[in-house]
């Protein structure tokens, strides 16, 4: 089957499951900071931006004044305290295949630059072009981060139909949507039925069984 022209990832969920590394590092910061245990983490608030989920940890115990503190903190001890994401199958086989054929990608992520960096050189993964959050005015679910990837990808507004996005959470997906690409959505944090309603078009278990279909003859 012909590919599409490019294709652009989302990371925590899509390229990597980055819970345990994000969440002990949330854990550590707001224990630093409060001498309080955190609360569990909202599926919900899964892709949103650091920001939010920063005054969503600090409203539970009513110090919504400290979100900023709480998101400074946090990005220090991702730094200080890495701790290695996992890889989900078929990212490799994914941008062997992409770099291959010359097809551009790149990753828009509301993950901070510097966990995205950290975790892509401990990897040892092929992605040349990396968004974070900081690049971006507006975080998804706003088109931003897309738009702004797929550009610096070297397209153009009419191409947009024809670029496949890969999220997993339901933020993401409604970037991609409000972005005019094509949202593919990744199962590993939402139900095939959730990502449907949010605007997906096709659904895979992880980025191998995409590759595979891709691949097909």
């Amino acid at each position: 089957m012909a590919l599409p022209k490019g294709f652009l990832f989302d990371f925590d969920g899509v390229v990597v499951d980055s819970f345990d590394s994000h969440y002990s590092a949330w854990t550590s910061a707001f224990r630093e900071l409060f001498n309080e245990k955190i609360a569990p983490f909202p599926k919900s608030y899964a892709g949103k931006s650091p920001m939010i989920i920063a005054e969503y940890f600090c409203g539970v115990i009513g110090k919504e004044a400290q979100t900023k503190e709480l998101f400074f903190l946090k990005d220090e001890h991702i730094k200080t305290r890495f701790k290695v994401p996992k890889l989900l199958p078929g990212v490799r086989e994914f941008t062997s295949l992409l770099s291959k054929e010359n097809i551009p990608y790149g990753i828009a992520s509301n993950a901070t630059k510097q966990f995205l960096k950290n975790s892509i050189y401990h990897l040892n993964l092929n992605f040349p072009t990396v968004f974070g959050v900081e690049d971006y005015i507006k975080p998804k679910p706003a088109p931003e981060a897309y738009i702004l990837l797929a550009e610096t990808l070297g397209f153009i507004e009419d191409d947009f139909k024809d670029i496949w996005i890969f999220e997993d959470s339901l933020t993401g997906t409604k970037a991609a949507k409000s972005a005019g690409m094509i949202p593919i959505g990744i199962t590993t944090q939402y139900s095939e039925e959730e990502l449907k309603k949010a605007g997906s078009f096709l659904l895979f278990p992880t980025l191998l069984e995409a590759y595979q279909h891709l691949t097909a003859k």
